[in-house]
């Protein structure tokens, strides 16, 4: 045991008796033990002094330094033992054996630090060595390992390994950097546990970070830019910051959320140098000649094909439109790149049972595509032989597999195939779909799945090829996912103020009058200027530029042209009217730079496929979300010489009824409510790469505008309504555009209101009707079968009495009569909540009709509950407010009396969790957002309340698994119709726990989480 002195103290009866004798307390609380008697000698000098320096007198003086003298040697001193400081505890060593605990890091291990390789500062190399010979546990997250800086470290892991010491190695295939020896060793030499990102074209891992946990509690880490490498531990200009629980406990409870999520994250594979060495040399031999960021051609490796996060998510949108909605006819949209055929391969090797593969027929236009394709299925399903090709010659032997073109088809006369000789049919390229071959094929073949592929749904001539799926779009690639999942170019977004006044301009159909906006542009020099302006701050080099400008007409586009020649910019206008040839030749001069920017009319998709665009110039006001996006996605699409996308938006002075919120969450995918404060506070929260920047006065125009959207949006509504006369609120919403939210969003806002607000008849309501349709917004959460079922019946006008329900009945029925009367509604019974609900027409029609829509826009299958728990109405990933859930669990108060986060049943031997993520209402709390996550899909890290105790009864519960644990989580406290639903993860089993008063524990979950809400509730990105 190693033991540091310290100065003797002085004794708490000497402190005493010295301030009695100076005259005032001396405190020393908190100084250094060593200091002590500095400070008290320093305040008596000090007193004596002033007490002197006050008396003439010389026999006064003299009594007074007496007085004092006295005081002091009135006091027998008592010197205390030297202090000693425990440093550690450590098995003595014996022969042969090295000890740790050899040398401590120079920096406390309570204090935080920077290092920078500076003179007279440790180096980082040393430091490290310090850490590890404490460390019960070492984790390293690096983009590149190298055996030369490993070397550095060999003997404290050495010991380490000794030790038992687990050491976890996070690394990638990253350019090539990481160098497989140096792996080997640390798996053969130090057992360590390795995991690897091999994917080198997607790789976002850049970290270099070490963590070291103890048991004592210090845990220590650092975080900078050394890679384990020579360089980067002893030379290199390098800055590192050395964290620590003590002093930095927030950013460690984050650095071990991250870690462990990675860790746990199916894109970092675990390594086995007898096993993977192959692999990993591949790889990163791939990752040296291959920097282009292409994506490399699929072939057979063996290797399961697993689908990125965002696939996931695609494939249970697919997956819940079939099997909770019983639609099996079903549209998918995604950027070209994003891997539609991947999905679909995917989605046919789950509907495959076992060995039987269901009989595919795979349509395209081009052999190319039909070839991918085919290799792509047969990559997925680790089949070489699988599927035929039907195009240019090929034709199939067998006809159960079948990739073939449309051409091929209706060469073949698609009328003789049986409608019913496929189970399942993919079209690509869908939105082709209007052509009479295509409709041809459509309509005679019944397959029992057709999934059609396209990345442009809004074709060119106005067909919307959504209308082939009953307007329905089963999963769509958004623009922020494409984004996060480095799919698409980042973006650099500026919106600059024009100047032009709109708010006398004819509003119609949902827009402004293409004529009087086309008056307006065309031939406004003044906003010209401001747009050439905006272009030379913006745009480094104007000569290397490729850029796309989107007009109101043709005559607005060739104004623009005109403008741009005459100031030296080569330009060129074209339209949906322009001759094929002529726009094929201004698309290679854009290629070439022969020009550097063409002006569009009515072009968004096909007409305008250039992936080398690098500026967008958005010259007309469109708040359609669909419209923005595809002239957007003009310049999303990655080369690899383009590193950033530059657009230039132009705003005016709008009327109140145009929607700067529509396109701005097409852009971020934020809520309504979440907009404004993006606006405020300069959109803090994008995708890696991207920007969003408004000139002052462009962003008090669209703050006034959205804060006006809101001030005036039930006027509107109602307006809005009395166009529609007697339509249905799902009919209405359909319709108009307008979202639920807008009709819910505030407590004295509904349907029933909405219809008496614009003269519509609607059923009488009693006193209690008033508060009740404040309640209605608590239904629009509803998402499983069974209780939308259940619900309805409840509200019928032939409802069944409460006494005559069954018990799993009644637990709905109170689950239902919580959301209505939380706290109890006065009422002596249910029973007679039930006979007040039965005389309020209104408001049961309007709750049944938005437990009906909230039902369709479902997106989680829902799995029953087993064993001791099948009685209880609860659906593992459904959703349910608080008042739902302790209804189901018998709860014995009204529902608005519980405040905890936790509620044991002992009627059920349940443990509920209620979870809130996001603990802070503000937008970013470091300080709270890393202690309740998931770290993976199957396991939850969770803090127990601050006052549970391992000890307590409480804690023993959750740590023996002597109860059910179930958990409902929210990511946030409120959402689009105030109080945000849980979604319940289901049950979860004990794993592991550190701490105590709170326990943090891991829970394994029996269910694995939705792709979505693990999306947004894991502590990386995913």
């Amino acid at each position: 045991m190693e033991i540091g002195l310290y100065e003797s103290v002085v004794t708490t009866e000497l402190q005493r008796r010295l301030e009695a004798a100076i005259g005032f307390d001396v405190d020393t609380a908190g100084v250094d033990p060593a200091d002590q008697v500095h400070v008290l000698a320093r305040h008596i000098g000090a007193a004596i002094s002033r007490r002197l320096s006050g008396e003439r007198d010389p026999v006064r003086r003299l009594a007074v330094a007496n007085d004092l003298i006295a005081a002091i040697e009135a006091t027998e001193p008592t010197v205390l033992e030297p202090l000693r400081e425990l440093r550690g505890i450590h098995p003595p060593v014996g022969p042969g054996q090295l000890a740790r605990y050899a040398q401590r890091p120079k920096t406390p291990l309570n204090d935080a630090a920077l290092l920078t390789n500076a003179p007279d500062e440790p180096s980082l190399a040393a430091e490290l060595r310090a850490e590890i010979e404490s460390a019960d546990k070492v984790d390293l997250l690096c983009a590149f390992v190298m055996w030369r800086g490993l070397r550095l470290l060999e003997s404290p892991l050495r010991r380490a390994r000794d030790a038992g010491v687990p050491l976890r190695v996070i690394t990638t295939t990253y350019i090539g950097g990481t160098e497989r020896e140096a792996l080997d060793r640390l798996v053969k030499d130090f057992g360590a546990e390795i995991r690897i990102q091999y994917d080198a074209a997607r790789t976002r891992l850049h970290a270099k970070a070490w963590l070291f946990r103890r048991h004592t509690g210090f845990d220590t880490a650092y975080v900078g830019s050394s890679n384990l490498s020579t360089s980067a531990l002893l030379e290199g200009v390098e800055w590192n910051v050395r964290l620590s629980q003590q002093a930095t406990g927030a950013l460690l409870h984050k650095f071990e959320a991250t870690f462990d999520s990675y860790w746990n994250a199916a894109e970092f594979e675990p390594y086995d140098p007898d096993r993977d060495r192959d692999r990993l040399d591949d790889a990163l031999a791939a990752a040296r000649g291959h920097r282009s960021g292409d994506r490399v051609t699929l072939s057979i490796s063996g290797i399961e094909v697993r689908p990125f996060p965002y696939q996931q998510e695609m494939l249970d949108a697919i997956d819940v439109e079939r099997r909770v909605h019983d639609r099996h006819r079903n549209l998918v949209v995604a950027a070209t790149g994003t891997g539609k055929t991947v999905i679909a391969a995917l989605d046919y090797r789950r509907l495959c049972d076992g060995s039987h593969r269901p009989r595919l027929l795979f349509v395209a236009h081009r052999r190319e595509i039909l070839e991918q394709s085919l290799r792509t299925y047969r990559e997925v399903l680790g089949d070489g032989s699988f599927g035929e090709l039907y195009v240019a010659g090929a034709r199939p032997e067998r006809w159960e597999h079948v990739f073939a073109s449309v051409q091929s088809l209706t060469s073949y006369g698609v009328s003789t195939i049986p409608e019913d000789a496929f189970d399942i049919v993919v079209i690509d390229e869908f939105h082709h779909a209007e052509a009479r071959t295509y409709r041809r094929i459509l309509d005679h073949l019944q397959p029992r799945e057709l999934l059609g592929l396209t990345a442009t749904p809004e074709r060119a001539d106005g067909v919307d090829v959504r209308s082939f799926f009953d307007g329905r779009t089963a999963a769509e690639l958004r623009l922020w996912d494409a984004l996060g999942a480095d799919l698409l170019c980042p973006f650099h977004y500026f919106v600059a103020a024009d100047q032009t006044d709109l708010r006398s301009l004819t509003w119609s159909k949902g827009g402004y009058d293409e004529t009087e906006l086309d008056n307006l542009f065309t031939g406004n020099d003044a906003r010209a200027r401001i747009v050439l302006q905006q272009l030379r701050d913006k745009v480094s080099s104007i000569g290397a530029m490729r850029a796309l400008g989107f007009c109101v007409s043709v005559a607005h586009a060739e104004y623009m042209a005109r403008v741009f020649n005459e100031a030296g910019v080569p330009a060129l206008a074209v339209s949906g009217t322009t001759a094929r040839a002529e726009r094929d030749q201004a698309l290679k001069n854009l290629r070439s730079r022969a020009v550097n920017i063409l002006f569009a009319a009515d072009l968004f998709n096909e007409g305008l496929d250039i992936p080398e665009t690098d500026t967008i110039l958005l010259l007309r006001p469109t708040e359609s979300a669909t419209i923005f996006l595809q002239q957007l996605g003009r310049g999303l699409r990655r080369t690899r010489d383009k590193a950033v996308l530059t657009v230039l938006d132009f705003v005016g002075y709008h009327r109140k009824e145009f929607r700067f919120d529509l396109k701005l969450r097409a852009l971020t995918g934020d809520s309504r409510a979440g907009i404004e404060r993006q606006v405020k506070e300069g959109f803090p929260f994008l995708p890696s790469g991207c920007s969003i920047e408004m000139d002052r006065q462009a962003q008090a125009l669209v703050l006034d505008n959205i804060r006006s959207q809101i001030a005036n949006r039930w006027q509107q509504i109602v307006a809005e309504l009395r166009r529609y006369d007697e339509a249905e609120l799902a009919q209405f919403l359909e319709d108009s555009g307008i979202e639920l939210s807008d009709i819910l969003r505030r407590g004295s806002h509904s349907w029933t209101r909405l219809r008496r607000d614009a003269g519509l008849p609607t059923e009488p309501g009693s006193d209690l009707e008033s508060a009740l349709l404040k309640r209605v917004r608590a239904f629009a959460h509803v998402d499983d079968r069974d209780r939308a079922q259940a619900y309805a019946r409840l509200l019928d006008e032939d409802a069944p009495a409460y006494d005559e329900l069954s018990d799993t009945e009644q637990r709905l029925a109170r689950m239902l009569f919580n959301s209505l009367w939380s706290d109890g509604g006065g009422f002596s019974s249910v029973t007679e909540g039930f006979a007040a609900l039965q005389r309020e027409a209104a408001t049961r029609r309007e709750i049944a009709a938005v437990v009906d829509l909230s039902f369709e826009a479902a997106r989680h299958v829902t799995i029953d509950l087993t064993g001791t728990l099948r009685h209880l109405p609860l659906k593992v990933h459904a959703r349910y407010q608080r008042e739902e859930i302790l209804g189901a669990l018998n709860f014995p108060r009204n529902p608005n009396s519980f405040r905890e986060g936790v509620w044991y049943s002992e009627e059920h031997n349940v443990d509920a969790f209620f979870v809130t993520l996001k603990k802070s209402e503000s937008d970013y709390s470091p300080t709270t957002m890393y202690r309740d996550y998931p770290v993976s899909p199957t396991m939850f890290h969770w803090e127990s309340q601050s006052t549970t105790s391992v000890a307590s009864k409480t804690g023993q519960r959750y740590l023996s698994g002597s109860s059910s644990v179930l958990i409902f989580a929210r990511h946030e406290q409120k959402d689009e119709f105030g109080t945000s639903p849980y979604l319940f993860l289901g049950p979860a089993h004990y794993v592991e726990h550190t701490g105590d008063r709170p326990i943090a524990i891991t829970w394994r979950l029996d269910h694995a989480l939705p792709t979505d809400f693990f999306a947004v509730a894991s502590a990386v990105a995913q």
